[in-house]
């Protein structure tokens, strides 16, 4: 009777160790895949083609949390930056002829504060705003902060020969930058409802750089 017994609690035994084993595999290969796989809230490395001497990868893996998901996971070509192109906001609009966008703008003033903007198009020349809500502007201050658009109106984005302007209201710029990509300002805007984003109303620019999110 021991004997029978015995085979009658080791066969199911058997089986449970023949179905477990399969099962664990499986359940160790989804683990794994699960671990590889960042989730949804977790901060994705950016591709970068080169360094930025703006953002560091900290500042740009918590951009990314609050980049549209059309551009999730999408590598960051540098188009345009003053340490390589020089100073000038035409030598900008050329870099970002045959771009379509988007654009993330990154700067940083003479202060060392880094702020800039997404712009869900390449900057060009235009006799009025363009862009879309998925535009906004950011600053940290040093925590990241992000003004995304609240819908009152839809200047995001203009582009004079000698003037950059993001958000508007009441006759103040989200933010601006002049011709020559040493001066800007930053008010408050009805399009952002944004904060100043540096440290003063106007500022200096040290750096700045336009990567093109492809």
């Amino acid at each position: 009777m021991k004997g029978l017994r015995w085979r009658y609690t080791r066969l199911p035994s058997q089986v449970e160790d023949a179905l477990s084993g399969d099962g664990g595999e499986k359940g160790d290969e989804e683990e794994e895949k699960a671990a590889a796989a960042p989730a949804p809230e977790d901060p994705v490395e950016p591709q970068l083609a080169e360094a930025s001497q703006v953002l560091g990868a900290l500042e740009m893996r918590q951009l990314s949390l609050h980049l549209p998901p059309s551009v999730t996971g999408h590598s960051w070509s540098l188009a345009f930056c003053t340490a390589r192109d020089g100073f000038s906001l035409r030598s900008l609009y050329r870099q970002m002829e045959g771009h379509s966008g988007p654009v993330l703008l990154a700067l940083k003033d003479q202060d060392g504060q880094m702020f800039g903007a997404f712009s869900s198009s390449a900057f060009r020349l235009s006799k009025g705003f363009y862009g879309t809500g998925e535009t906004f502007l950011f600053s940290f201050s040093p925590q990241l902060k992000v003004f995304k658009w609240t819908g009152s109106n839809s200047f995001f984005v203009k582009g004079d020969l000698d003037l950059l302007m993001m958000g508007s209201g009441s006759g103040q710029f989200g933010l601006w930058l002049d011709g020559d990509l040493y001066h800007g300002g930053s008010h408050p805007c009805a399009t952002f409802n944004n904060e100043v984003l540096a440290r003063r109303e106007q500022f200096c620019i040290k750096e700045l750089e336009a990567w093109v999110l492809s």
